[in-house]
């Protein structure tokens, strides 16, 4: 496999670079995962994707969905483009995790996806080393390279799909990916 040649799996996802330059390489895996959550969410219905996995936990896929678009307002448009934005799903709901008995996984995932996008536009033509700094939380002030970033965010969507894994099951048995 070459670096120029996007290569995909049978389900639709990229397959990440496995040469080649660090910051299409970090871009490519975040990619997969995204993909991943994507694909996990899949051919569910509103009600399918409320399914909590077990209790006491409350999390749901399309909890994960309304969180990770929080994550990538967060980590790219306020970290890294020094932005001051609002909580995607407004004050109160900043982790995204509480959901609205009238959003459905439809529109999380518009939202989410906008989130992405506006995110790429705002790190573009950034270098690895480049910086922002953290708002707020316990690493308030702390400078982070869009490389660290990058590295947290493939970190955190590796961590969540594998809960998306486990919901997907419950729900309905699908499991792998």
């Amino acid at each position: 496999m070459t670096t120029d040649t996007p290569q995909t799996l049978p389900d639709g996802r990229p397959i990440p670079l496995t040469t080649g330059d660090e910051l299409p390489m970090l871009q490519s895996w975040l990619e997969f995962h995204r993909a991943t959550l994507a694909l996990k969410c899949a051919g569910l219905d509103d009600t399918q994707v409320r399914l909590a996995a077990a209790e006491p936990s409350g999390l749901t896929l399309l909890g994960l969905v309304q969180h990770l678009a929080e994550v990538e307002r967060n980590w790219f448009q306020r970290v890294m483009g020094g932005l001051d934005l609002p909580p995607v799903y407004g004050e109160g709901n900043e982790s995204g995790y509480a959901l609205d008995g009238a959003r459905g996984i439809d529109e999380a995932l518009t939202a989410w996806r906008h989130e992405i996008a506006r995110g790429r536009e705002v790190c573009a033509g950034r270098a690895l080393d480049g910086v922002g700094r953290i708002g707020d939380g316990l690493m308030a002030g702390v400078e982070v390279s869009l490389r660290w970033v990058l590295i947290h965010m493939i970190e955190e969507y590796a961590r969540h799909n594998g809960h998306a894994d486990i919901l997907r099951e419950r729900i309905d048995g699908v499991t792998g990916a």
